[in-house]
């Protein structure tokens, strides 16, 4: 008898089966929302740590509007999440599967840009 792998909400996954037209049409808006280099580098420094505009802008070399747009549209897409505290409002990646989605590229990509090599196998 076969045992079905649980996926990290509990569902389960089946990587025999398919994904429905919906996944593949919501997966290909993340990969499109994150397909920007200063969407990118906002999601990575947000993974790290919780920041308002003002210091994301600044931590990433960008101009405030542009961060401000930026996040707006991730925020929307359900990349990143908010907190307002008095008159700043925090932004921050919370969602495990995008911290997990965003640290896997990066692991796979050398600092040269190049592919990095797949770790050695273990075992026998």
């Amino acid at each position: 008898m076969e045992t079905e792998d649980m996926g990290t909400d509990g569902s389960e996954a089946d990587a025999g089966t398919d994904p429905t037209s919906a996944q593949v049409e919501v997966a290909a808006e993340t990969f499109r929302m994150l397909a920007s280099g200063t969407r990118l580098r906002l999601v990575w420094t947000l993974v790290n740590q919780e920041l308002d505009v003002s210091s994301l802008a600044e931590a990433i070399g960008a101009a405030v509007p542009t961060v401000s747009q930026h996040l707006a549209k991730m925020r929307l897409a359900g990349l990143i999440s908010s907190r307002r505290d008095g008159r700043r409002i925090f932004y921050t990646v919370d969602d495990p599967h995008v911290v997990s989605m965003v640290r896997e590229i990066f692991d796979h990509i050398a600092p040269d840009g190049s592919l990095a090599p797949d770790p050695p196998a273990t075992g026998t």
